[in-house]
């Protein structure tokens, strides 16, 4: 699993390590069952702290991308569907235009609900 971390950016490690892997469970190069790295082992093999790594983990395991198994590890998570698998591709891509672009998280954020807002029905 590569994984690259660009320490001059402006995205947080954490973020960066939760992003490609979002991205490579929605593209389907992480399937579902795959076991991940142990967090110790992958903050190791990053250069990150084990904090750093964790918290993607538990960011990716809220988002339900990812299931933890107790002491079996970490997992890509079952039970998605396509629509949820379309729909983190698209929210990857536009993390990754917001990024580009410079516009703060909370401004993406907030044009996004204005958007489901204004797509309501009634």
């Amino acid at each position: 699993m590569l994984i690259e971390i660009d320490p001059g950016a402006a995205t947080p490690p954490y973020e960066q390590v939760r992003g490609q892997l979002a991205a490579m469970i929605g593209e389907g190069r992480l399937a579902v069952g795959t076991r991940l790295p142990p967090v110790r082992q992958f903050a190791g093999e990053l250069g990150l702290a084990v904090n750093t790594v964790a918290r993607a983990y538990r960011e990716l395991e809220a988002a339900g991308l990812l299931e933890t198994r107790g002491r079996h590890g970490t997992f890509v998570a079952p039970g998605r569907d396509d629509a949820v698998d379309r729909l983190q591709r698209s929210a990857t891509r536009y993390a990754d235009e917001a990024l580009r672009l410079g516009v703060p998280p909370d401004e993406a954020l907030a044009l996004v609900r204005a958007a489901l807002a204004a797509a309501r029905p009634g």
